[in-house]
């Protein structure tokens, strides 16, 4: 035989340099979730060692992730149900949770890139990402709520949006909102093809913001559905995205990689709740290798076309040396 792939395989030197798929901590980004209070700190019970973080104790977690090399950060607040309303208004008020923990880490830690989630189901005493109104979402209804937030995230210091609702025409509707008042080098990252998903529980159950009543299947994708994801990408990239996610991310990874090949574009995976929940439980049963199973998953994300990657599993990897 005159080819002979094991060669290149036959030790671990040979193995590096032909690899072809790397994944470094530039990658990254890193979903934390914020509760009120001062000095809180509780594990979210589906997601072991994640945990919910008052803004004191945010800033000393997003400082040691910054010594790690870990640099960009997904914030998610949890929001007192009586503050809850029909449209949101939490989401928007100066002295929230939310905006007072984008200021804070940004003033401490400017060099951070902080990414803030643009949606209404948090803040919503429906738990949808939208305006109800006899049980059904309303859409452009709602994309004044979500300019009126993705303003205030601008205003407090956020380097980038990104808007998760799937409400259709947000992209823009958001992009002229920021440019209308001098936020021009705020960035996009949307959630281009977001997929109604069973793998949303552990998240939902961190920020308890689950549906009051029925499913998102009326505005997220049907994970049946891949091309419909290109129609998707392309109506936010006209809009003025300048990132385009999928999420989730293992079970989309067809997805991610159609949509690579179809936009200059970076593209961005969300590593879910879900996926991070199922890997941890079976490594706490010795069922996995820990070190391999989350390498190898952030490694197929990367391979599938993902320049970002949100994942749970950020810090760990950096802090443990496995990339």
């Amino acid at each position: 035989m005159l080819q002979r792939p094991r060669r290149n395989r036959k030790n671990e030197v040979i193995r590096q340099m032909v690899q072809e798929t790397h994944v470094s901590a530039a990658n990254l980004i890193f979903p934390l979730f914020i509760i009120d209070g001062v000095n809180q700190k509780s594990e979210v019970a589906s997601m072991p060692g994640i945990f919910r973080y008052s803004i004191d104790n945010l800033l000393r977690e997003i400082e040691s992730c910054l010594k790690l090399g870990l640099n960009s950060f997904d914030l998610f607040p949890n929001i007192a149900e009586e503050l809850k309303d029909k449209f949101a208004t939490e989401s928007y008020r100066d002295k929230s949770l939310y905006l007072r923990a984008i200021r804070e880490v940004k003033k401490n830690f400017p060099e951070a890139c902080v990414i803030t989630d643009v949606a209404m189901d948090p803040y919503s005493s429906d738990g949808h990402d939208g305006i109800v109104e006899n049980g059904e979402i309303l859409n452009d209804e709602t994309l004044d709520i979500l300019g009126k937030m993705a303003l205030a995230h601008a205003q407090s210091g956020a380097d980038i949006i990104a808007p998760s609702d799937m409400m259709d025409g947000r992209v823009g509707y958001i992009r002229n909102v920021l440019d209308d008042n001098g936020f021009t080098n705020v960035s996009i990252m949307s959630y281009s093809a977001k997929y109604a998903s069973a793998f949303y529980g552990p998240f939902r159950d961190a920020l308890n913001s689950a549906p009051k009543f029925g499913d998102k299947k009326t505005y997220q994708m049907n994970p049946a559905n891949q091309r419909e994801a290109l129609i998707e990408a392309e109506l936010d990239e006209l809009e003025g995205a300048d990132f385009l996610m999928v999420k989730p991310a293992l079970p989309y990874l067809d997805v991610i990689k159609l949509i690579k090949d179809n936009t200059e574009l970076p593209v961005a995976a969300y590593n879910v709740s879900g996926e991070y929940a199922m890997i941890k439980a079976a490594i706490q049963r010795g069922w996995l290798n820990e070190q391999r199973a989350i390498t190898e998953v952030l490694t197929s994300i990367r391979r599938a076309g993902a320049t970002a990657i949100l994942t749970y599993h950020a810090k760990e990897v950096l802090e443990n040396k496995w990339l």
